[in-house]
C-alpha cells in the first residue's frame, strides 16, 4: 500500500511480548540517538492484563518469574550479555525502591528482581562438562567462586559461608544417599516478570513511546508495501501506520507472520503447573525461599513449576499451503497467517509432562500432595526456538524497511533491560563484528541443529499426543483422546 503520510522523525512501529518494550528503554540514550518517534503495537491490552497470564495475557513474558542466570558454558557472549543485564536489574530496583520511576498500581516496596541465586542439578555422579566450562568461564571473566560446585568442598564451604547453605543440597538428596551435584549461581536469581515488563513499559513511555494496544488497534492484520519496500503495518480496525523501519519482535507468533523463518526458527511450547500456596500452610514459609522448588511462591500465592524436557509444537497449514507450528492457548485460538482464527482456545495439558512434573513433585516435595494442595491452573507457554539456539536480530533479506527480533529459545527474558541497546546498534550497524551481533545475524541451517518444522508427522505435535482435559497431583487425570 502506498501514499502514506510519512510522520516526521525516526518511527518504529512493533508488534509483540517483552522485545518492543526494550528497543526504547534508557536515558538518555534514545534521545541522544534521535529516536523521536517511536510506536509500538501489541494485540494484548497490557494496561488491563498488567502482563498477567492470569488475567489474559499469552506471550512467554506474561509470566509470574523468570530465571536469570549468569553462566553460558563456553558461550561468553551470552555470559557477558548476562553480567551486563543483571547490573542493570538492580539499576531497576533500585529506581523503584527510590521513588524515581514507579509504575501504576506499583510501589516503592516493589522489586522486579530478586538476587536469590539459582541452582542446576544432575543425577550424575560428576559434573557435567556444561557446568564444569561455566565454571571456567566465570572465573576467566574475573568471577571467581560465583559458581559453587556441590561436590566441592571448598565451594560448599563458601556457600555455608554466604548463608546459602541450604540451596547447596534443596532436595536432601545426599541423605538419601543419592548424587547431588550441581552448581549454584550467586550471581543470578529470577526477574517478577510481570512487573518487569510493567515497569520497562512505564519507562518506554516516559521516553515518548508511544503504545498501541488491543484486538482491534493493536493487531497487526498485514504488512504494507510500496513498491518492494515495508512502510508500515495495517491493523485490524483499518488504520495504517507508516514507519521508516518496521520490526517485527512477537516472540512465539513470529514465525508464521515472517515465513523466510522457516526451517530457522520454530514456535515450540514449554508445559507449566501452578499451585495456590494457603497462607496458613507450613509450605509457605518453606517455599519462600528461593531456589529451592522451581521458583518460590509469590505474595499472591502462586507457585510455579515447569518443564521443557518436552518442546510441543502445533502444525497448521497456512495460506500458501505450509505447516507452520502455531501457538494456541488458553486464551486465544491458534491463527491461519497470524490473522486468520482457527479452532478453539487450547485448556488441556500434555500428559507426558504431567506425569514427569508430579513424578517429581511427590517424590521432592510431597507436602503439597499431603496438605491436599492440589493443580490450580496450567499453560502451555510458547516462545521461539531457532535451529541453533542463537537470537535472530537482523534486516530480513530482499525485505527492505523491515527487522526481525526473534528466536529467544527460552533465554531471552533476562535481558530485558539491556537487550534493546544491543537491537537499536543492529538497526544503525554498530558494533556489528562483536561477537553476539554475528551469532544473531541472518543465517542459513548448519552444522548441530534442533529438530524444526516436521509438521503433522512431528512426535511433539499437539494432534499426536494424549492431552489431559483435567490433571491433578494425585494422578487421577483424565484424558482427552
Amino acid at each position: 500500500m502506498g501514499n502514506f503520510n510519512r510522520q516526521i522523525g525516526r518511527n518504529r512501529a512493533l508488534w509483540a511480548g517483552a522485545t518492543p518494550l526494550i528497543i526504547y528503554r534508557e536515558n538518555p540514550k534514545s534521545n541522544e540517538r534521535g529516536y523521536n518517534d517511536v510506536t509500538v503495537l501489541d494485540k494484548q491490552p497490557y494496561d488491563e492484563t498488567l502482563h498477567s497470564y492470569i488475567k489474559g495475557a499469552d506471550a512467554a513474558s506474561a509470566d509470574i518469574n523468570k530465571i536469570v542466570r549468569s553462566a553460558y558454558g563456553s558461550q561468553t557472549e551470552y555470559q557477558n550479555l548476562s553480567t551486563e543485564a543483571i547490573a542493570e536489574w538492580h539499576t531497576w530496583n533500585n529506581e523503584l525502591q527510590r521513588g524515581t520511576l514507579v509504575p501504576p498500581g506499583m510501589s516503592i516496596k516493589d522489586a522486579v528482581f530478586v538476587p536469590n541465586g539459582n541452582i542446576s542439578l544432575s543425577i550424575s555422579a560428576v559434573l557435567p562438562a556444561w557446568e564444569l566450562a561455566c565454571i571456567d568461564g566465570m572465573e576467566k571473566a574475573g568471577n571467581k567462586d560465583t559458581q559453587l560446585a556441590t561436590r566441592i568442598p571448598r565451594h560448599v564451604e563458601i556457600a555455608v559461608q554466604k548463608g546459602l547453605q541450604s540451596f547447596v543440597d534443596p532436595f536432601q538428596r545426599e541423605r538419601r544417599g543419592e548424587h547431588n551435584t550441581g552448581v549454584l549461581d550467586t550471581t543470578g536469581g529470577m526477574a517478577v516478570a510481570d512487573k518487569a515488563c510493567r515497569f520497562a513499559l512505564h519507562k518506554a513511555r516516559n521516553l515518548g513511546a508511544k503504545f498501541i494496544f488491543g484486538k482491534e488497534a493493536g493487531y497487526m492484520k498485514e504488512l504494507c508495501y510500496e513498491d518492494s519496500k515495508v512502510i508500515g503495518v495495517k491493523t485490524r480496525d483499518g488504520k495504517s501506520h507508516a514507519a521508516e523501519l518496521t520490526v517485527l519482535a512477537c516472540g512465539g507468533w513470529t514465525p508464521v507472520l515472517l515465513p523466510e523463518l522457516d526451517g530457522l526458527c520454530e514456535a515450540i511450547a514449554g508445559s507449566v503447573i501452578l499451585f495456590k500456596i494457603p497462607r496458613q500452610s507450613p509450605l509457605w514459609e518453606r517455599l519462600a525461599e528461593g531456589g529451592l522448588y522451581g521458583f518460590p511462591r509469590d505474595e499472591n500465592r502462586w507457585f510455579k513449576v515447569g518443564y521443557r524436557g518436552t518442546k510441543y509444537t502445533n502444525p497448521l497449514r497456512q495460506g500458501d499451503g505450509n505447516e507452520r507450528s502455531t501457538p494456541v492457548t488458553r486464551w486465544s485460538a491458534a491463527e491461519q497467517d497470524g490473522n486468520i482464527s482457527t479452532g478453539e482456545d487450547f485448556t488441556s495439558f500434555p500428559q507426558q509432562a504431567h506425569q514427569v512434573l508430579i513424578e517429581f513433585l511427590n517424590e521432592y516435595l510431597a507436602g503439597l500432595s499431603e496438605e491436599g494442595i492440589d493443580i490450580a491452573l496450567t499453560r502451555v507457554c510458547w516462545y521461539t526456538d531457532t535451529f541453533d539456539n542463537h537470537y535472530f536480530v537482523d534486516r530480513v533479506p530482499n525485505r527492505q524497511g523491515l527487522m526481525v527480533a526473534t528466536g529467544g529459545s527460552g533465554h531471552a527474558f533476562k535481558y530485558l533491560p539491556n537487550i534493546g541497546n544491543w537491537i537499536v546498534d543492529i538497526m544503525e550497524g554498530v558494533g556489528m563484528d562483536r561477537s553476539a551481533v554475528q551469532a544473531w545475524k541472518w543465517r542459513f541451517v548448519g552444522g548441530p541443529t534442533n529438530d524444526l518444522m516436521e509438521g503433522i508427522g512431528d512426535s511433539r505435535a499437539l494432534q499426536n499426543i494424549c492431552l489431559l482435559k483435567e490433571v491433578s497431583l494425585q494422578n487421577k487425570a483424565k484424558a482427552k483422546l
